[in-house]
């Protein structure tokens, strides 16, 4: 799959500990479930769906896979195929063969196991083998330090605040931080990541009460594609 073919055809990415799967309207109750998880709804840094909002939240996911513009994914734990979060692709530039990871969000019990260094990694192979990017870019609330700690911690560099970037849902201006890999980086950062990527069996929890949202062998893009 590069970087040409329709959203649409999106792949199922599998990892060791890890299995990023095209999100679907099915997913919606347990992706609430992995909110509930910290409750995660109530954070200001971030848009992670409430029951309430869980509905929306699909839609436009999915209205940007049709779009072409969009690839969204279910973050699913492969020893227990239990869904934990959920990630994407978005911002997708073919013209200049670039785009954006990110509306990554993690279970409280998720976090700081190594899922999200893992997910991170299927995802940047994704970009930079699989559908040849030249350019991949992350964006975080300038509010939100655990998240940009761990952008930087993935490899990536930061380019600068965008002022005023966006207006969130309880109406405070953000500012966001942009940062970015580049192909040329890759190989260093994916050699880097390698050496932090969990083994077979992930680690324990951090203990209850640390909460955050984090916006982590090659990925196996598999065959079957989804529809």
């Amino acid at each position: 799959m590069i970087l040409d073919t329709p959203a649409a055809e999106q792949p199922t990415l599998t990892g060791k500990t890890v299995e990023l799967l095209p999100l679907q309207y099915g997913h919606a109750a347990a992706l609430l479930d992995a909110a509930k998880d910290g409750e995660l709804w109530n954070l200001k840094v971030t848009v992670v769906p409430a029951p309430d909002t869980i509905d929306a939240y699909l839609e436009r996911a999915l209205a940007g896979r049709r779009d072409g513009t969009v690839m969204p994914f279910a973050i699913a734990r492969r020893d227990t195929g239990k869904i934990v979060g959920t990630t994407r692709f978005w911002k997708i530039d073919r013209d200049n063969r670039k785009l954006e990871i990110g509306s990554t969000w993690l279970a409280a019990s998720a976090q700081r196991t190594g899922i999200n260094t893992e997910a991170k990694y299927l995802l940047l192979a994704c970009a930079f083998e699989t559908m040849q990017c030249v350019r991949v870019q992350f964006t975080t609330d300038e509010l939100n330090a655990k998240s940009r700690a761990a952008i930087l911690g993935i490899g990536a560099k930061q380019e600068g605040i965008v002022r005023n970037e966006r207006i969130m849902p309880d109406g405070r201006r953000r500012n966001s931080v942009r940062f970015s890999i580049i192909d040329t980086e890759w190989p260093e950062v994916k050699a880097m990541l390698e050496k932090k990527l969990p083994p077979r069996s992930l680690r324990s929890p951090p203990p209850e009460g640390a909460v955050s949202t984090l916006g982590g062998g090659p990925a196996r893009a598999d065959k079957k594609m989804a529809r």
